[in-house]
């Protein structure tokens, strides 16, 4: 049932909130501490994601929520944000977004006789992520025991512990 509401919020809003310059990136209906939370990603070409674009969408999209019912008047709480700097990269279209950036990636097996490391993202399918310009994670400062220049390296998918945007301080 969870699912059935969060399709039914993605359809009923995607276009109305495409139209205000945004993409609804993700909808996720969950308990939490607070009780139902119903969750509505967004992220826009041309920038970050602020408070004021989240409150426009949330003002939108409560309007329209109220109409369209979804959880048949069980109550919710309405919650619009960015997709986040940390969000793991987890299916195609989080990939999609990725690709030609720099990411954090931890193996449940080594490859290249490591764990974790950092690199760029240049390609990727259902089953491998192609990754380039391989380094260990900073705090390590030493690089992987290959020739990395432009060296390109499958992994597979399923051997992805995490992968996210590396986000440098």
């Amino acid at each position: 049932m969870k699912e059935n509401i969060a399709t039914l919020v993605e359809n009923g809003l995607v276009f109305v909130i495409a139209d205000l310059g945004y993409e609804l990136y993700e909808v996720e209906y969950a308990k939490k501490q607070n009780g139902m939370n119903l969750t509505l990603f967004i992220t826009k070409k041309d920038g970050e994601i602020t408070v004021q674009d989240c409150e426009k969408v949330h003002r939108l999209a409560d309007k329209l929520l109220d109409e369209l019912n979804p959880t048949k008047d069980e109550s919710y709480i309405l919650n619009v944000s960015s997709l986040g700097l940390d969000r793991l990269l987890k299916v195609d279209k989080d990939f999609e977004r990725a690709l030609d950036k720099k990411v954090e990636i931890t193996l449940f097996k080594p490859v290249l006789d490591e764990k974790s490391f950092l690199g760029v993202i240049v390609n990727f399918d259902s089953d491998k992520i192609v990754v380039k310009d391989i380094e260990t994670p900073e705090k390590s400062n030493k690089k992987t025991n290959i020739s990395l220049e432009k060296e390109m390296v499958e992994i597979q998918r399923k051997n992805l512990a995490s992968c996210k945007l590396y986000v440098e301080i």
